[in-house]
């Protein structure tokens, strides 16, 4: 189950044409989900025009669903403007807003929550998110990426009490170096990660776009590289890596709350290999347009 924001996406590339997509991070991720063959559930907050139509059916072309609830009658679905550079590189501009359900209707047998971006930091959405968070601790593991958006936030330091509360909250953390560099801009992201696991997490993975990633654990820390493809944007692909690293630890009969301490015990090798197949997803992601995560069968076919 995933939970946060839905939006549509309009791509500006650097030509100055525009196309749209379904977007917003853990919307992505849930679709990521689905196409990789699990049973995916999002909680959001959606409009009921054609654009938020247009994202059910998404959600629904790839295998995921709406849980009751996330639609809201009568509002205009949310934007996000990805403005491309020459490098396919976005950034984004937001019409934006946030009033989630406060009685998400959960489904049975949850056994990943993952959560985030904007979902998670943008008030007053984000006390329903922790609060669902928290009270599915007892039975599922829980995901968090902080996923930085600037431009609908306040500074760093109002932001970051609620990102450290989160990442104690959560079993499995994902970060980029710029959202840990925005939230601290005086410290190194790698140091930071280590800080944050001893707060909780079983892992804490930093990502460095085209420079690989970076993962550390109680049994130490690994580095991944990127793997060899030709980018055409990076819209979605920190998304899909984080469905990638779900579906690793799924695959390893590591997720649910009664496989925590199993987690929690993972070493080095294996986060590797955690670390790699999530670099592999993400891969397939960077080498299409807009957020398109992989199905199944493309990741296989990308090894």
């Amino acid at each position: 189950m995933t939970a946060g924001e839905a939006l549509t996406d309009i791509v500006i590339s650097p030509d100055g044409s525009t196309s749209e997509h379904p977007g917003g991070s853990p919307m992505n991720t849930a679709v990521a989900l689905g196409r990789l063959g699990y049973p995916s559930h999002l909680f959001t907050d959606l409009g009921d025009d054609a654009r938020g139509q247009a994202i059910s059916a998404h959600l629904a072309e790839s295998g995921a669903s709406l849980i009751p609830g996330s639609v809201n009658p009568g509002a205009d679905t949310s934007l996000a403007r990805a403005i491309l550079n020459a490098h396919g590189v976005a950034e984004y501009e937001f019409d934006f807003s946030w009033r989630p359900s406060s009685d998400a209707q959960v489904p049975d047998g949850v056994s990943a929550f993952h959560f985030g971006s904007l979902g998670a930091l943008v008030h007053p959405g984000a006390e329903t998110v922790e609060k669902l968070a928290r009270s599915l601790r007892g039975t599922a593991t829980i995901s968090f990426d902080p996923n930085i958006r600037p431009s609908l936030l306040p500074g760093a330091a109002q932001v970051l009490p609620d990102v450290q509360r989160l990442v104690a909250l959560a079993d499995v953390v994902k970060a980029s170096d710029a959202d840990v560099q925005w939230l601290m801009p005086n410290d190194d992201p790698r140091e930071i990660a280590r800080l944050w696991l001893q707060t909780g997490p079983a892992l804490v993975v930093v990502t460095h776009g085209g420079d690989g990633a970076w993962a550390v654990c109680a049994a130490g820390e690994v580095e991944v590289p990127a793997p060899d493809c030709e980018v055409v944007d990076t819209v979605g692909a920190g998304d899909t890596f984080t469905a990638g690293l779900l579906d690793a630890l799924a695959q390893r009969g590591l997720l649910g709350a009664d496989n925590r301490r199993e987690l929690h015990g993972i070493d080095t090798d294996t986060l590797r290999a955690v670390v790699t197949h999530a670099s592999r997803c993400a891969g397939v992601a960077v080498a299409r347009p807009g957020a398109n995560p992989p199905w199944r069968g493309d990741v296989e076919a990308a090894l």
